[in-house]
């Protein structure tokens, strides 16, 4: 399937990003699992859509999104060194909450796989006991 330039300059941005965020942002407010999970560019290449995944609670996860905003002029300004694009992308920044969904899905499945085996087990024991009843008779 072929690619379109939006689509490659934004693989790379992503890259480009995480390395920025993780290893050159020193912001203590900026937890070590703090990934950068995609980058949606405008078709016109002006705006990136950066995706950001955090591991933490809802307040560490605000207060890491807002130090990367805070530094959103440094993050703009390295990416620029390390990518030649005619113009410097506007970069959104927008949690990820893919994984904690996946996290929450998963959940559910098991508790309704366990409650599915503990029915499955009642009603063999229902027959089970059925079965002895009629054998006794």
């Amino acid at each position: 399937m072929r690619r379109n330039r939006a689509q490659i300059v934004g693989d790379q941005m992503q890259k480009v990003l995480s390395d920025i965020i993780q290893n050159r942002v020193g912001d203590p407010r900026i937890p070590f699992m703090t990934t950068v999970t995609g980058a949606k560019m405008s078709s016109d290449l002006t705006h990136c859509t950066v995706f950001i995944s955090i591991f933490g609670d809802d307040k560490t996860k605000q207060e890491a999104m807002r130090a990367i905003e805070h530094a959103k002029g440094f993050i703009r300004c390295e990416m620029v060194k390390q990518i030649n694009l005619r113009v410097a992308p506007e970069l959104h920044f927008k949690l990820d909450n893919t994984l904690d969904e996946a996290a929450r899905i998963d959940d559910a499945i098991s508790r309704a796989l366990a409650r599915d085996e503990e029915i499955r087990r009642e009603a063999e024991e229902k027959r089970s006991d059925r079965n002895n009843n009629e054998d006794q008779e």
